[in-house]
């Protein structure tokens, strides 16, 4: 079945958050009818700012039914992107608080989702589901989360959560999709030091740092990662919500561009201009060593790519997270080359 988009209601939980701001601008650019609901724990309504009188705001509790019931009241299409998430330490550190909310969450919305008559509901998922490994790169294709291994709650919140749309695709008459984010990053990130990600908290030691100064790895800086940019995933998205409604989950990512931690920190040195040096804290968490998206489905079955290039996205991402930080710079203290 052919969607479009601009014919129908569309909620966007978390849309006050990172991916969910660039999602519903899109959705909004295209025509949609938008309502976003979030409990703004992490998300904030300056993220929605441009678009902000074009959509509904609906502040809810989705660890509930009732505020499930009451955000998919008269919606045709959920994307479901509200979840319990942070960095690595933030994974590692919280397992009640990277599990329960989750679950609930992604419970109480399928079945709102059915109560409400809801035609699609794309959920996302993440790279988490992968098991643990320690050999070389590993390009994880989507037949490898199973038998699973998650090495985070929050990763077995993610793969709960596919089944789940599985046993709703199969049960009832919502088409479902869930994508598997692999490393996602762009502006409006958080930039806080207790949870932020790899990328937003690189930039935000050297924006804070001096020459001379240096700068804190977790672990060896040899883990390689692939990064997607937020308007990639975006699209992509979109791509697997027209096409991909068959309840099976599918990777969005970009392995076109593997890089090691160690050069990631390199390259955003480079953009900075700055004399700075690196070191290690081994005792610091990693998550799985080495690994990327397996593009193969993604590829063939959505017949689409990632375009926006790391170092491109990298500037993007400096750049904003210098204006963010000089223009909160009264109410933060400095944090050289510290987490």
């Amino acid at each position: 079945m052919c969607v479009n988009l601009s014919d129908g209601n569309i909620l966007v939980t978390g849309g006050a958050g990172f991916i969910g701001s660039f999602l519903t601008e899109r959705l909004v650019s295209l025509g949609a009818d938008v309502r976003v609901a979030d409990n703004f724990s992490r998300g904030d309504l300056s993220k929605l700012e441009s678009v902000r009188d074009s959509i509904e705001v609906l502040p809810v509790d989705l660890t509930t039914q009732k505020g499930c019931i009451e955000a998919t009241d008269g919606i045709d299409y959920v994307f479901h992107l509200a979840a319990s998430v942070g960095g690595i330490h933030y994974i590692k550190n919280e397992n009640v608080g990277g599990l329960t909310p989750s679950v609930l969450m992604n419970q109480h919305m399928l079945e709102a989702a059915r109560i409400n008559d809801v035609d699609r509901f794309l959920f996302a998922s993440s790279a988490c589901v992968y098991k643990q490994q320690h050999d070389d790169l590993n390009l994880f294709s989507e037949d490898q989360a199973i038998p699973a291994d998650p090495h985070s709650t929050y990763g077995w919140a993610k793969l709960l959560g596919e089944i789940a749309c599985e046993a709703y695709q199969t049960d009832t008459d919502i088409a479902t999709s869930s994508v598997r984010i692999f490393n996602c990053f762009g502006p409006r990130e958080s930039l806080d030091p207790e949870s932020s990600h790899v990328i937003p908290s690189l930039c935000r030691k050297v924006i804070e740092a001096s020459d001379g100064d240096k700068i804190e790895l977790f672990g060896d800086g040899s883990q390689q990662r692939g990064f997607i940019y937020v308007t990639d995933l975006v699209d992509g998205m979109l791509e697997a919500f027209r096409k991909k409604a068959d309840g099976d989950p599918i990777n969005l990512g970009n392995s076109t561009e593997v890089v090691t931690i160690r050069e990631l920190a390199e390259m955003i040195i480079e953009i900075s201009g700055k004399d700075l040096s690196l070191e290690y804290d081994r005792s610091k968490p990693t998550g799985t060593d080495k690994y990327a998206c397996d593009m193969t489905k993604m590829e063939t079955e959505l017949d689409w790519e990632p375009t926006v290039q790391l170092k491109d996205g990298l500037q993007r991402v400096y750049r904003w997270a210098e204006v963010e930080l000089e223009a909160r710079q009264p109410e933060i203290a400095p944090n050289r080359g510290k987490l």
